[in-house]
């Protein structure tokens, strides 16, 4: 059955050859839980044709968005999944304050369980055995400030790819997570390998598909404070 849910727009998040769209529900003008709007592919990216406005512009992040779906798809952690109807165009509504967004984030706490890093990372992963007992794959923090680590981690082991990874800390303990928010990669991609530093920002962390028995902590956008 064919349902409209109305999003605060929280993460546009490169995924293979698509995105992960993501945001809090908002029920008469008040925040609600996730949702994250899927498709039927293998790994459910959201593709450009399925995500675009009337006017074939793409959806930003703070867009309040009407979205049509079909139905309820959790899946293991990932319980915030809808079924997206292709047929139709999403809308834009409002855009949505950034100085509002301190009632949509988290106050405290870890970012699920911590303990476990990768080579590269620091608290950046869980096994998957405890993944699947997660209720909510998707958090939304405050950091005071946020350092963008731009590198090619794998090259010792020859992948020359490069990467963008944001270190920050949250509720008394350290991060260093990899971000897959498009804007933020192809802002300094284009830059010299090196530390960055961004102040005061809104983070969306999501946990991202299983990869290798783990499934890792990703940041899925960074939402600097407006200048």
């Amino acid at each position: 059955m064919l349902t409209t849910k109305r999003i605060v727009c929280l993460a546009n998040s490169r995924k293979l050859s698509g995105r992960c769209i993501a945001g809090r529900d908002i029920i008469d003008g008040l925040p609600g839980g996730w949702i994250r709007p899927v498709s039927t592919r293998e790994h459910q990216e959201v593709s450009e044709y399925e995500r675009q406005y009337k006017d074939g512009s793409d959806p930003r992040l703070l867009d309040i968005i009407d979205i049509p779906v079909q139905k309820h798809q959790p899946e293991d952690y990932q319980q915030e999944n809808w079924l997206l109807d292709p047929e139709y165009y999403w809308k834009k509504v409002a855009k949505y304050s950034w100085n509002n967004l301190q009632k949509l984030s988290e106050t405290e706490g870890t970012l699920w369980r911590n303990g476990d890093s990768s080579y590269n990372g620091k608290n950046d992963r869980i096994p998957l055995q405890e993944a699947k007992d997660e209720t909510s794959s998707l958090k939304l923090v405050h950091v005071d400030k946020l350092s963008l680590h731009v590198s090619a981690p794998g090259a010792a082991f020859g992948d020359s790819k490069r990467r963008v990874q944001g270190q920050f800390r949250f509720g008394y303990h350290d991060y260093a997570l990899r971000i897959t928010d498009p804007d933020i990669e192809r802002a300094y991609l284009k830059r010299e390998d090196g530390n960055y530093n961004l102040g005061e920002c809104y983070l969306t962390i999501s946990l991202g598909e299983p990869y290798k028995s783990y499934c890792y902590k990703l940041i899925a956008s960074v939402m600097e404070k407006p200048r």
